[in-house]
C-alpha cells in the first residue's frame, strides 16, 4: 500500500477478508503532535449500514485500492466510534484549517492530507494539499503537494477555537445523502458543526434536519439566526417542520412561524393543531392531488418529481376543486400500479378507487398502524368528516413514530464485538 489521499478515501466500501460487506469510510483519526513531526494515523471511521459510526485501528487494514477497503478480519468492534481529547478527524477538522508554509512565510488553507504506512506499520500523515493564500488581492494560489514537515499545522486547541473555513468539506459532503450528511455531523465538535451548517444552502439544511434527532434539531436550530431559521422550516416538509416546531417553547414557536411566510406557515399551523400521535399531525398536507379530468399522463409526470418520496408517489388523489388542502370533496384515489396500467391519455378518473377506507384525523398511531397492514399500503388518505381531503400518513412516518425515541442516533446501545 502506498500514499493514499484522505478525501478520496470518504465513501468507499469496507470489506472482510472474505468479501463479507462491513460499511464505508466516513474519515480518519489521527493524533497531531506539538513538533512538525508527521501525525500518527490511528485508524478509520467506518459507518455501518445501521448508520452507527465504529472506529477500525490502521493494523486491521491490509489493503487500499481505488475501489475498496479491505480489513484482515470480518471480526470488528461494534461500538460507537466516540473521538478522544486527542483525536483530530482529518475530514470532519483538518480540512479547511489554516497553516502556514515555512519557506515562503505565507498562509495556506488544507485541502487534504496524504497518509501512508512506515517501516514499522504504523501510518502517518506525510503529505498535505495545501493552496496559499498571499498577494494583496488575496488571490487563491494553485493546489500544491508539500510534506508535513514544511508546514506549521494547527495544533488541536487551534481547531477547537479559531474560525476554520468549509469549502472542501462541503464538497466531500455534496455527492452524499441527507441522512449521511446528519450522520458526520453528530460526530463533529459543535464548533465545527455550526460551521458547517453556516455554509450550506437552506435547502441542504432542511434535508439535513429531516434525518436528524430532535435534540440535534433544536441545538442546531438555536444556533441560526431568527430569519434563516424561519427560511430553513419553510423549506422543510410541512409535517417534519410541524415536529421540530412542537419540541420548542411556545413562545419561539409562535415567533418563528410569525416568520415564515404565510403560504408555508398555514399547512404547519393546521398539522400543529393535531396530536402528533394520531393522524391529523402524522400526515404531509402535500400529497398528489388531481382533479378528475386530469389524464393519466398528468398522474405518471407527476410521480416521476424526483422530490416526491417514493411512498408518498405510490398514491394519486382526486379530488373536485381547489386541489391545495384542504381540498374540495374527496372523490378516491389511484394507485402507481394501475397508472402504469392505463392507456395515458385516459383520464384518472376511470381509474379511481373509491372503495379503499379513509384515515380520520384524529385516527390514533395504533389505528393507523393497523389500517396500513390490514390494507398493504405505504401511504393512505387523511379525509375529514365533510369529505375534504387533509393529507396522506406515509409508512415512513408510522415508523418514525413507532420505532423507540432517539432511533436515529443508530448505536446508543453498546454491543459486544460482532
Amino acid at each position: 500500500m502506498s500514499r493514499v489521499f484522505v478525501a478520496q478515501l470518504v465513501g468507499l466500501p469496507v470489506f472482510g477478508p472474505d468479501g463479507e460487506s462491513i460499511g464505508r469510510i466516513r474519515d480518519v483519526a489521527v493524533v497531531l503532535r506539538t513538533d512538525r513531526t508527521p501525525p500518527r494515523v490511528l485508524g478509520a471511521v467506518v459507518e455501518l449500514t445501521t448508520r452507527r459510526r465504529i472506529f477500525v485501528p490502521m493494523l486491521r487494514v491490509t489493503s487500499i485500492d481505488a475501489n475498496a477497503v479491505t480489513l484482515a478480519t470480518g471480526s470488528v468492534n461494534l461500538r460507537r466510534f466516540h473521538q478522544r481529547p486527542n483525536e483530530v478527524l482529518v475530514v470532519g477538522q483538518l480540512l479547511d484549517a489554516r497553516a502556514l508554509v515555512v519557506d515562503t512565510g505565507r498562509h495556506a488553507v488544507l485541502v487534504d492530507a496524504a497518509m501512508e504506512p512506515t517501516r514499522t506499520r504504523d501510518w502517518v500523515l506525510s503529505r498535505v494539499a495545501i493552496r496559499e493564500r498571499g498577494g494583496r488581492l488575496s488571490r487563491r494560489g494553485p493546489i500544491q503537494v508539500r510534506r508535513w514537515e514544511e508546514i506549521e499545522a494547527p495544533g488541536v486547541t487551534d481547531l477547537a477555537s479559531a474560525p476554520q473555513e468549509t469549502t472542501h468539506l462541503l464538497s466531500v459532503f455534496e455527492g452524499m445523502r441527507a441522512a449521511d450528511v446528519a450522520a458526520a455531523l453528530r460526530e463533529l465538535p459543535a464548533k465545527r458543526r455550526y460551521e458547517v451548517i453556516d455554509g450550506l444552502d437552506d435547502e441542504r439544511v432542511a434535508d439535513v434536519f429531516e434525518e436528524m434527532p430532535e435534540a440535534d434539531q433544536r441545538e442546531l436550530l438555536a444556533h441560526l439566526d431568527e430569519e434563516r431559521a424561519a427560511d430553513i422550516l419553510e423549506a422543510m416538509d410541512p409535517d417534519d417542520a410541524a415536529d421540530l416546531l412542537g419540541e420548542l417553547s411556545e413562545l419561539d414557536r409562535t415567533r418563528l412561524l410569525s416568520l415564515m411566510e404565510r403560504q408555508e406557515s398555514d399547512p404547519v399551523r393546521r398539522l400543529l393543531a393535531y396530536s402528533a400521535d394520531t393522524a391529523g399531525g402524522l400526515m404531509t398536507p402535500e400529497p398528489i392531488v388531481l382533479m378528475p379530468d386530469a389524464p393519466i399522463a398528468e398522474a405518471l409526470a407527476m410521480v416521476r418529481n424526483p422530490d416526491i418520496t417514493p411512498a408518498l408517489a405510490s398514491m394519486v388523489f382526486v379530488c373536485r376543486p381547489p386541489s391545495a388542502t384542504p381540498t374540495g370533496r374527496y372523490l378516491g384515489c389511484v394507485h402507481l400500479q394501475r397508472l402504469l396500467r392505463e392507456p395515458p391519455g385516459e383520464l384518472v378518473a376511470s381509474a379511481l378507487d373509491t372503495e379503499l377506507a379513509r384515515l380520520q384525523p384524529s385516527a390514533s398511531l395504533g389505528e393507523v398502524t393497523r389500517y396500513f397492514a390490514a390494507y398493504d399500503l405505504v401511504c393512505g388518505p387523511v379525509v375529514d368528516e365533510t369529505d375534504h381531503l387533509l393529507g396522506a400518513v406515509t409508512v415512513d412516518d408510522v415508523l418514525d413514530h413507532l420505532l423507540p425515541s432517539g432511533w436515529r442516533d443508530a448505536g446508543s446501545e453498546e454491543p459486544a464485538d460482532a
